[in-house]
């Protein structure tokens, strides 16, 4: 037994940060991960400056101005992130639900939040809101969609 150095059971990392390098999103160089994207097949272009974005659906309409565009090439398949904060509307030519009549229908802290976050006056919050058939979120949207 003479000459032989015990066993260490509880070894110590080399650097306190060095399974960092390992973990994806931990302390990784950018270029280096374009590098590595690049190896294993996956390209990614940044359109740069996008106006506006439309996604529709049966009912609704997305829109997304000024987003930040990127479309990533993996596998032969083409995945396109949007990156921004929607406007969310009605499809234009499709039925909007029936506003409501009478002011006295609609909530006056719905009013106040709508004029509020929209930055508008409380008339023009209540006509919105009439309009929206008492949606606040709706009738928001609307008004800085303008």
């Amino acid at each position: 037994m003479a000459g032989q150095q015990p066993q260490n059971l509880y070894p110590r990392p080399i650097h306190a940060n060095a399974r960092d390098s390992v973990i994806p999103g931990g302390r990784v160089n950018p270029r280096q991960m374009r590098q590595a994207m690049k190896r294993l097949g996956i390209e990614q272009e940044d359109l740069g400056e996008v106006d506006e974005v439309v996604i529709r659906t049966k009912d609704k309409e997305y829109v997304f101005r000024n987003a930040a565009v990127t479309a990533i090439t993996a596998q032969g398949q083409k995945v396109w992130q949007v990156i921004g904060e929607p406007i969310v509307r009605p499809r234009a030519g499709m039925e909007t639900p029936p506003a409501k009549t009478g002011s006295a229908e609609i909530p006056e802290e719905d009013v106040i939040l709508v004029a509020e976050k929209a930055g508008v006056s409380k008339d023009e919050a209540r006509k919105a809101l009439e309009e929206c058939g008492g949606e606040p979120a709706e009738a928001i949207i609307r008004l800085m969609s303008r």
